[in-house]
């Protein structure tokens, strides 16, 4: 396999699974050119005049979508750790026979364990979205026959427009659907909130097969995929369990540690001036993240101050300020707790949004760069503010990026970390896989001091007189280091073997995952 290495230094493949690749060119530096994607032409006389495309199941939804070999399939991920449905998908493209799908879900979760079976008799050929958990672990041994590719929310939206992903058949669970494939994901037993990750698959598959455990007559309303858009609907017992779009990622951290670094963030922005009238934020779906919401939210009441829309993810926490009146609006990009739901279905200030208009980076402007400041994760940090967010110091694959790296646009990119997990340092000198470059990293927030990054020279005179532990990133890791007897150990890893690639928002290569040594 041919290596290159890209603009910030990384050797990324020129070619993954058959289709030439562009390396990073650096932040803002690919401009692309060309028309957008085109769906076929359809016509209202293959469907049928009483509006009813409802079939007997999904196997013969599938034979009426023409399902063959080595197509690509797309799912959507609302429900999360609860979704049932793509297990049962892939069970009945197995039982049909089919081989070499390329799966492209905008995430996975550990209940997709059950897949791993299917990448291994060659049912799916590999994964292009996240790679969580087991997934993870099977792709970085090597054992995937194809080359996984990670992309961001929107960059999953990106390359459907684009052209670089056609998709044959999208699979769209729908907790609440009509004959016609109106749905939407805010009613029914199986309610997630919005189904706005599936947006882009229903408007660009050529065949589109809506799945319901709650089907209502015509019409449903409101719909979140437009039933002009469907080919087919399918009638199931069971989406799966809804209750489990909460997970632990999206609940308050109970460490001190952790709040004392959610109590730092909070009151960051507050000194910073960046907490005011009109103001608006994004916080990251982990404990710590959720933690800030509630320190933030003391400062804005003692304040008398109001945000003019707050971006989710959205849990309680988020709700709570809308419903409270300390913000205008929530801009909602996926729910992750049922309180999120419930808002989203009452409130119409809780406005569900698509990647298209919240993050897609080749549109006319998106609502990331609107942001005045984002919160974030992640799981390594380097001394130039480099960061990832898809593996740990091991190499082996865990997360998805979600949409973290197109919040990195917000005008100031706060990462709330612990400077160590389990005696394993995150503040280190060379990020494992590189997921977003350091320029766009303003703030890392430790529970052992805050390193401002020396381009942010106006963050930097706010916070001279400010009584928070402001510390060169530098002597943060050597803090780390001393505590953690050193460094990580670096994996040992195959650098002949890549197995998955990380995009960047643009759809350009930023790094590669390379195989790891299993026994290290």
């Amino acid at each position: 396999m041919k290596l290159i290495k890209n603009a910030i230094g990384r050797l990324v493949p020129a070619q993954v699974n058959g289709q030439k690749q562009i390396p990073f060119k650096g932040v803002d530096k690919f401009k692309p050119s060309g028309s957008k994607a085109k769906p076929k032409i359809n016509s209202c006389i293959d469907f049928p005049e009483d509006g009813n495309k409802v079939v007997k199941n999904l196997k013969e939804a599938l034979k009426k979508a023409g399902l063959k070999d080595g197509m690509t399939i797309s799912t959507h991920h609302h429900l999360r750790n609860g979704d049932a449905l793509t297990n049962i998908l892939f069970d009945t493209i197995n039982s049909m026979g089919v081989k070499n799908i390329r799966w492209f879900p905008s995430a996975s979760f550990p209940i997709h364990e059950h897949l791993i079976k299917y990448l291994e008799d060659g049912t799916i050929h590999h994964i292009e979205g996240s790679m969580n958990g087991p997934l993870g672990r099977f792709t970085t041994e090597g054992k995937m026959k194809g080359i996984g590719i990670l992309r961001s929310h929107g960059g999953r939206y990106q390359a459907v427009q684009d052209g670089e992903v056609h998709i044959d058949i999208a699979v769209i669970a729908a907790p609440t659907s009509d004959p016609f494939g109106n749905a939407n994901g805010v009613n029914g037993k199986s309610a997630s909130g919005l189904i706005g990750f599936a947006l882009a698959d229903s408007e660009y598959a050529d065949k589109v097969i809506v799945v319901t455990d709650n089907l209502i007559p015509f019409p449903c309303v409101p719909w979140q995929i437009q039933g002009n858009n469907v080919d087919y609907v399918v009638q199931v017992d069971s989406l799966g369990d809804a209750s489990k779009i909460v997970s632990g990622t999206t609940e308050v951290t109970k460490s001190p540690d952790r709040l004392l670094i959610a109590e730092y963030v909070a009151q960051f922005i507050d000194e910073a001036g960046i907490m005011k009238n009109g103001f608006s934020f994004q916080a990251g779906s982990g404990g710590t993240n959720l933690a800030f919401v509630l320190y933030l939210k003391e400062r804005m009441k003692a304040k008398n101050v109001k945000a003019r829309f707050v971006r989710g993810g959205s849990t309680k926490y988020l709700v709570q300020l809308l419903e409270e009146g300390l913000t205008d609006y929530i801009l909602d990009g996926q729910t992750f707790d049922l309180e999120g739901v419930r808002s989203m279905r009452e409130n119409p200030n809780h406005v569900n949004t698509s990647p298209f208009t919240s993050y897609n980076f080749h549109g006319k402007g998106n609502f990331a760069s609107i942001v005045d400041v984002a919160v974030l994760g992640a799981t390594e940090v380097d001394v130039d503010f480099n960061a990832n967010v898809v593996s740990h110091s091991d190499g082996y694959l865990l997360h998805g990026i979600g949409g973290w790296q197109n919040c990195l646009y917000s005008k100031c990119t706060i990462l709330a970390v612990p400077s160590f997990r389990d005696r394993i340092p995150v503040i280190i000198d060379e990020v494992t896989t590189l997921c977003g470059p350091g320029e766009l990293i303003d703030v890392i927030i430790t529970e052992r001091g805050i390193a401002i990054n020396p381009k942010r020279k106006d963050l930097i005179k706010l916070m001279k007189d400010s009584s928070l532990p402001i510390k060169s990133i530098k002597q943060i890791r050597d803090e780390v280091y001393s505590i953690c007897g050193g460094a990580p150990s670096k994996p040992k890893l195959n650098r002949n073997k890549v197995v998955a690639v990380v995009k960047w928002v643009d759809g350009t290569v930023i790094d590669s995952v390379f195989q790891i040594n299993k026994t290290n």
